[in-house]
């Protein structure tokens, strides 16, 4: 019996009316008890009836709770109840094997395999995760469990981004051992592990760990071409490992940012994940365009128009692994304007026109392209790279963000002067590439506040035929 545990399970008010309510025998296990062994809130318990059809007992339970009842597996009888505040679910089920202690054998790590009789406080760790958890150590409860679901090896490296937790030999062994069924997994799965693993703030080191398994490659394959970039004058790491290195430079400037801009990066914009975890996996993908840009000339490494490569690279592999539009448009976003901060405030005058243009461009995505840009500066540092020349970039990085910061309120949407219809009247032409250009040469030009009126456009457009 374990008295933290105890109290915890008191205090939840969710779990204290189940135990009013029903005599069932119920288990808490898995993530719910992990997280209050480590001292953490959780807004999903996982729940095993021990004598009672789980389907029965989740929709007498959804009753109860005024939750939506969601059949996740009815093979496996797993059950969601959504409660009506949109934030706390309960997952119900059976336990595989028809004990508790079986169930426990087949889950994937020792810190998620742990029980709790939620009336008596009885405490089942068959496999010590209590010490794992108390020494931040992650071991796997059977190595077989990988090949019953390789997603199991994704899921070693996921927790130590979320935790910081060393792993056992044991576990990088078995992880080596069985890296090729990696891709036997629904994609939609690996996809939802990639995001939890950037979503933590020990990603960078998951992900070299990771590199040491092998697994890093078989999930995504350019890091091949990564580590065939070696250091050069501007970067005193190999691409690979400045690619990392940047990764960790987000989390360090988000943890160091204002509550305006950790509330920003913190918004579950597109797919479910913050905009932090996916700025995170921009900044591991920011250079994929150099290895086929890459030249060297009287010595210098030259990598040309690699954000813009890059950006397009980046579609087709986000694509093979399903993400949505929503994330594709803003990672790629993130590749192809990593360095134009830097640029804009490298400007000969930086004028309040010129920081306002770089506001219209990026919009909403703004703040992220700055944070990266300081990120990408932060993680190269060559021979030819000064403190001063850091310090300088990001100071100036700091005033295009609080320029930003400062603007955005009063911004208006810029109007629409002419759409396309307006623009092949006026020239004469019919839709076509040329339409095109035309139109975002005509974007352009509002942005840059060079066109703002329907006059004015209507002169622009004239001037590029």
């Amino acid at each position: 019996m374990n008295s933290k545990i105890i109290e915890k399970i008191k205090s939840d008010e969710i779990l204290s009316e189940i135990i009013e309510k029903f005599d069932n025998e119920i288990f808490l296990v898995g993530g719910t008890v992990r997280d209050y062994y480590m001292g953490l809130e959780s807004t999903d318990r996982d729940i095993i009836v021990m004598d009672e059809d789980a389907r029965k007992f989740a929709l007498k339970l959804s009753d109860l709770l005024n939750a939506t009842f969601v059949p996740l597996d009815e093979e496996n009888k797993i059950y969601r109840l959504v409660l009506p505040d949109k934030i706390n679910y309960i997952d119900v089920t059976n336990p595989a094997g028809d004990s508790i202690e079986k169930d426990l054998m087949r889950r994937d790590l020792t810190i998620n395999a742990i029980a709790v009789n939620i009336r008596t406080g009885d405490v089942i760790d068959i496999s010590g995760g209590v010490t794992d958890i108390k020494n931040k150590c992650i071991n796997y409860v059977n190595e077989l469990n990988f090949v019953d679901d390789p997603l199991r090896l994704l899921r070693v490296y996921r927790f130590q981004a979320l935790y910081g937790f060393q792993l056992a030999p044991e576990t990088i062994n078995a992880v080596c051992k069985y890296s090729d069924l990696i891709h036997k997994p629904a994609v939609e799965r690996i996809n939802y592990e990639i995001l939890k693993l950037f979503s933590g703030e020990y990603a960078h080191i998951a992900l070299e760990n990771m590199n040491k398994t092998w697994l890093l490659e078989e999930i995504f394959p350019f890091v091949k071409e990564l580590k065939q970039v070696p250091p050069n004058s501007h970067h005193h790491l190999d691409l690979f490992h400045h690619s990392i290195e940047t990764v960790k430079q987000v989390q360090n400037l988000y943890d160091e940012s204002s509550d305006v801009v950790k509330e920003h990066l913190n918004g579950i914009d597109f797919g479910g994940f913050s905009r932090l975890a996916h700025l995170k996996l921009a900044g591991f993908m920011h250079d994929i365009g150099k290895f086929s840009t890459w030249t060297i000339e009287e010595g210098k490494h030259r990598f040309i128009k690699h954000d813009d490569v890059g950006a397009k690279m980046s579609v087709k592999i986000l694509k093979d692994l399903h993400f949505s539009n929503k994330q594709i448009d803003y990672i790629s976003s993130m590749i192809k304007y990593h360095i134009y901060p830097s640029h804009v405030m490298t400007s000969p005058q930086i004028t309040e026109k010129i920081m306002l243009r770089y506001v219209r461009k990026m919009d909403t995505n703004s703040i992220d392209a700055v944070i990266l840009a300081q990120a990408d500066r932060l993680s190269a540092r060559g021979p030819e790279i000064t403190d001063e020349i850091v310090e300088r970039n990001i100071t100036s990085l700091n005033m295009l963000l609080r320029f930003y910061l400062e603007a955005r309120e009063t911004l208006k949407p810029l109007p629409k002067l002419l759409d396309g219809n307006d623009v092949m009247k006026i020239l004469n032409i019919k839709p076509s590439k040329k339409l095109g250009e035309i139109m975002d040469a005509l974007h352009e030009a509002q942005i840059s506040g060079d066109v703002t009126t329907k006059d004015h456009a209507v002169e622009f457009v004239k001037k590029l035929v």
